[in-house]
Order: C-alpha cells, then sequence, then structure tokens
C-alpha cells in the first residue's frame, strides 16, 4: 500500500538518507525497503505533517521569511508572480492546489490512470501513476474564465510540472509556483499568499490541507482531500460559489463569513 501522502519530510534528509543506506552496501531488510519508498513519495509529492496545525497570526503585509529556527520575520522579496496581464486586470487571483485537491498520484501501478510520468529520483526513473479527480477538467476551464489561476503546489516541479502540461491543455494557469516557493516553518510547507505580489483582498487559496494556509485561512476554500473516489463532484459543487465570489471586490467579505457560518 502505498504511503499517504501526508506525511512530510525536507527533500534533502530523505537524500542524505538514501544515500548514506546505498553507501553502507548492507542487504536492505523489509522495513528499510518501506522507509525508501516512504522517503521517495515524500520527497517527490506534496506532503504535510500534520492535519491541525496550530493556527498563525494572519499576516496582511510584507512577505514572511522562515528561519531555521523557526522565527518568522517579514523581510522585503521579489514577489512570487510577475505582473498582472491585461487579461486579467481586475480579477481575483485563485491559487489552486495540485495533489489531493485536482489529482491523486501514486508509485503504485494503477489500471485506471490518466497519466503515467516518469520521474527521476537518485538516478533511478519511476513511473508515476496519476488519476484525476472527477470535473476537473469543467472545473480548471471554468476557473480559468473567471480568474487569474496561479497553480501553487508543495510537490517537485520535476513532478508537478509535467503533470500540470496534461492536466491543463487549456492553459488555466497562467503561473506556477512549487516546492521552492513553500517557506518550510514548524514541519509544513506554507504557502504565503503575502508573497505572491497581489492585494490579498483579492487573493482566494484552494486547497485541501489547512497546514498550506495557516498564514491566511480567511483567504481559504477549503475542500476534501480526494484519492480515487470516481463519483466525486466537489469540484463540481464548488463552481457555483466561485461564479458568485469572482464578482466581488473584496473576498473577505465572503470567505470570512463563509467560515463563520460554517
Amino acid at each position: 500500500m502505498d504511503p499517504p501522502s501526508s506525511i512530510i519530510t525536507q527533500v534533502s534528509r530523505d537524500e542524505e538518507g538514501n544515500k548514506a543506506a546505498g553507501e553502507r552496501g548492507s542487504a536492505p531488510s523489509l522495513t528499510s525497503k518501506k522507509s525508501r519508498s516512504r522517503g521517495l513519495f515524500s520527497s517527490l509529492f506534496c506532503c504535510l505533517c500534520r492535519d491541525h496545525p496550530e493556527p498563525q497570526p494572519v499576516n496582511n503585509n510584507a512577505p514572511l521569511l522562515v528561519e531555521e529556527n523557526g522565527t518568522v520575520s517579514k523581510i522585503q522579496v521579489k514577489p512570487l508572480l510577475p505582473p498582472v496581464k491585461s487579461k486579467d486586470s481586475g480579477k481575483i487571483c485563485v491559487v489552486i492546489d495540485l495533489d489531493e485537491t485536482l489529482v491523486h498520484s501514486s508509485f503504485k501501478p494503477v489500471n485506471n490512470a490518466d497519466f503515467i510520468i516518469p520521474v527521476e529520483i537518485d538516478g533511478t526513473v519511476h513511473q508515476v501513476c496519476v488519476l484525476k479527480r472527477p470535473h476537473v477538467d469543467e472545473f480548471l476551464k471554468r476557473m480559468g474564465e473567471l480568474f487569474e489561476c496561479v497553480l501553487f503546489t508543495a510537490s517537485l516541479a520535476k513532478y508537478a510540472d509535467p503533470v500540470s502540461d496534461l492536466l491543463d491543455k487549456r492553459g488555466a494557469f497562467r503561473s506556477r509556483l512549487f516546492r521552492e516557493s513553500c517557506v518550510f516553518y514548524r514541519g509544513n510547507y506554507v504557502k504565503d499568499l503575502s508573497r505572491l505580489g497581489r492585494d490579498l483582498n483579492k487573493v482566494i487559496i484552494v486547497d485541501n490541507s489547512p497546514a498550506s494556509y495557516i498564514f491566511h485561512p480567511d483567504n481559504a476554500v477549503p475542500v476534501a482531500s480526494w484519492f480515487d473516489d470516481m463519483s466525486d463532484t466537489e469540484l463540481l459543487d464548488l463552481l457555483p460559489f466561485f461564479e458568485r465570489l469572482s464578482k466581488v471586490e473584496d473576498v473577505y467579505t465572503v470567505l470570512k463569513h463563509q467560515g463563520a457560518a460554517s
């Protein structure tokens, strides 16, 4: 059974551990094989340490930079996104997660995989099977019409970029952001929306993991994690809500009320 994509480890530590195991040259035990599989999985995909991270103060000003000791400092840095294109002027920016929000990926062979992506890890090419969430094509098409859409994933670009090429045929995503654009804070890869270069009252994040948006919970539209339920309708059900949201001047007027209601 594949390890769930809800456990996070830093890539560098995974790679160092894998290399060290190889250098020792000892015969791998079943436990070490499972550990290596888990390490490969967590080093590639979007993964998180905690399902319920402790809430952090909302940051509506300068971008957050997180240091090794966990301190958060406000330092002016170059925005993650380029200037808004003329066709998106005045539109809300919607940041959309990839894994367990739009797709589910696995190293295990899957008969009904929508895509199979070859990914090289530590000199070995692995075949990653990707399943598309039901109604994802319709969802991305309409979202691309209504908003300035940005893919933001904590997965590595060498996996997420080719998946996005196949998933987003119509070009809904104006930009793509990967793990290096996250901040690593208290065991989680966090998507700091204040670093995008957009006014936060016109930014939304769509993500299955609360840990991803702990700095900006009031900007979030949570979605349920998806793995393989082909009867799922969550993306389709959300479209009427996004249709209404696309017309507001300030997302907080709707999202804060939505959060209080739930």
